[in-house]
């Protein structure tokens, strides 16, 4: 067959050349002045330019035609209504749209991707824009696959659906990887304030893209186990609600509760529950994500860390928007250039009483002037005994109180001793690491003789041997890592 191309196209260049060849000689004996349209030779030139059309026409046409459309059994679609699915959502589709995901999953084997998970070949499950209400889960099947989309449409839970299940389930039967590179996207979920959105167990590489997930009691998306999915572009919230919500006091629920390793929330907005995002994982990251769910006042959060001792989280650039951040004992959690507003704050909370590698840098706080501290310790379950390499510096404030681990202040008088106390700044009771000064005198003559004499109580001491008129720079620092 290719032999067969290759010699039509090289017959058809020749002629297509030999042609050219008789249209360029005409045109050299007869130039185009002059020429008329009852002259036989501007006769001569129009056929041999038809012919050259013509024969371009049916030869690309032979050479380069589309290939015939694929046949329903080739076709990686699987469409929701070619399996009896209901688009309008007036009957129940739970059966039509579990055979087309289960026909996705008999899509021929093109080997594997993690060890025994069957790559299913970029299958997708095409729900075509319709909006179909279902009364169980989409529970992918348990012989498990990967490289799937599911995409393009809405679902909603019926009145009957389990109240503690979730629309789209990928729930793996045992300890190991049962799904690898599922992608949800474009999807509209309702659960009908009967359970929960997307819930993904024990799963790799999973991504939930451009959805909008509402109406739910227990989490808009569940993550258990796995590694890496990436929830992105996508709003969640159990009321449909712009802010401002008459019913906000009794938001309830999780819009993503991460019980997992290695995930990342990027670009996505939390208008209404009662937390925003619960972290409970190692090593996640968020980023972009605008939280104006429950407001703190009303006692919800925005993001809450929950796993003492192993936080290993990074939020960047989110805004938490009348709501805050709670963390329990964190141990490596970066919160960077982050928008607080309406009074939102982070509180570090104490459990066994370890803080360690904390860094809370370049964020910015607005508040309405009630005095509240950006940053605030709840120590009601024992005090912070181990803290190390914690850094709260470089936040910007507007009508709230500064805290952090690292201030600054001038002290001027004419005297022996000078006294700056910094507890009015400084985030932990009675806790200076380090302390640098410096003692400038105005006038000239002999320079006392001066020193630090006392850091307790986060207030610092500077005598000297003599009185005189001195200014006393200091800068106290509480985050230096102490050795082992």
């Amino acid at each position: 067959m290719k032999a067969t191309i290759a010699r039509k196209a090289v017959a058809f260049f020749t002629l297509v050349g030999f042609a050219s060849f008789i249209v360029i000689h005409v045109y050299g004996d007869y130039p185009k002045v002059g020429l008329l349209a009852n002259n036989p030779h501007y006769f001569q030139m129009n056929q041999m330019q038809e012919l050259k059309a013509s024969l371009l026409r049916r030869n690309l046409a032979s050479l380069i035609s589309p290939s015939p459309p694929p046949t329903a059994s080739s076709s990686r679609i699987y469409r929701a209504t070619a399996y009896g699915a209901d688009p309008t959502g007036k009957t129940d589709s739970t059966e039509a749209l579990l055979n087309a995901i289960s026909g996705a999953f008999n899509a021929s084997n093109n080997g594997d991707l993690m060890q025994g998970i069957t790559n299913l070949g970029g299958a997708e499950v095409y729900l075509e824009g319709g909006y179909y209400m279902i009364s169980r889960p989409l529970r992918l099947p348990a012989s498990g696959g990967g490289n799937l989309l599911i995409h393009g449409g809405s679902l909603k839970a019926s009145n009957t659906f389990p109240g503690d299940q979730y629309l789209i389930e990928l729930s793996a039967s045992s300890s190991t990887y049962s799904y690898e590179y599922i992608t949800l996207r474009d999807l509209l979920l309702d659960s009908n304030y009967r359970g929960g959105g997307i819930s993904v167990i024990n799963s790799l590489r999973t991504s939930i893209d451009n959805c909008y997930i509402t109406h739910f009691t227990t989490n808009g998306i569940l993550i258990r186990g796995g590694h890496e999915t990436y929830i992105r572009n996508s709003f969640l919230g159990q009321h449909i609600t712009a802010g401002g919500d008459p019913g906000e006091k009794g938001f309830s629920g999780t819009a993503i509760n991460i019980v997992g390793n290695d995930n990342a929330v990027t670009d996505v907005v939390i208008f209404s529950a009662a937390i925003g995002i619960m972290v409970a994982g190692e090593a996640n990251t968020l980023t972009g994500v605008h939280c104006y769910n429950k407001a703190t006042g009303w006692g919800g959060t925005g993001i809450y860390l929950r796993l003492p001792g192993l936080t290993q989280t990074r939020i960047v650039n989110c805004y938490l928007d009348y709501t805050g951040i709670v963390a329990e004992d964190p141990v490596q959690l970066l919160i960077s250039n982050t928008f607080f507003l309406g009074d939102g704050f982070i509180l570090l909370k104490s459990i066994k009483g370890v803080i360690k590698g904390v860094n809370i840098v370049d964020n910015m706080f607005s508040g309405s002037g009630t005095g509240l501290d950006i940053v605030q310790l709840d120590q009601s379950k024992g005090p912070f005994k181990t803290i190390d390499g914690v850094v709260i510096d470089r936040n910007s404030i507007n009508q709230m109180k500064l805290r952090a681990t690292v201030a600054r202040s001038v002290k001027e008088g004419n005297g022996s001793s000078w006294v700056i106390d910094f507890n009015n700044v400084l985030l932990f009771p009675n806790l200076i690491k380090h302390v640098q000064y410096s003692l400038s005198t105005p006038g000239s003559g002999s320079f006392p003789n001066h020193a630090l004499r006392n850091i307790s109580g986060n207030r610092i001491v500077v005598e000297s041997d003599r009185p005189v008129q001195a200014s006393v720079h200091v800068t106290v620092d509480q985050s230096p890592i102490s050795n082992g």
